[in-house]
């Protein structure tokens, strides 16, 4: 199995992330929770999104072997991380309901929010055996 970041695994994080975050991205439940979500609960959701997809990576992806491949391990999930938010933020973009230029502050919590489960089904689809 390859362990670097190519076109496949883009393509995968990126569906994976979509598929998970639009049925989210709809709620109006998610919107008024990342509104009113303090910041310390914000920063737990942002952690156990990253805990979550590492473990998984771990298991799944790298099937438990990284001593030799640490920086490819972190990279993974670094990218997937963050192209997660990238997709997070173009679905609400398009829903209108990412005010980056009138509320920074209100789009990065519902980005951030939302891509708790959008990591996950972004870290999963990344795990499908590459054929």
């Amino acid at each position: 199995m390859n362990f670097y970041f190519n076109s496949e695994d883009l393509g995968q994080i990126s569906i994976g992330a979509f598929a998970l975050s639009v049925p989210i991205a709809f709620s109006q439940e998610a919107w008024d929770l990342a509104a009113s979500l303090p910041i310390g609960n914000l920063l737990l959701v942002v952690g156990l999104s990253l805990g979550f997809i590492a473990l998984y990576a771990y298991q799944s992806v790298f099937q438990a072997r990284i001593r030799s491949r640490i920086l490819v391990f972190l990279l993974r999930i670094i990218l997937a991380y963050t192209l997660t938010l990238v997709v997070v933020s173009i679905v609400l973009l398009a829903l209108d309901k990412w005010p980056l230029l009138t509320e920074p502050y209100l789009a990065l919590k519902r980005t951030l929010l939302i891509a708790m489960p959008a990591s996950m089904g972004a870290i999963i689809v990344d795990s499908f055996d590459k054929e």
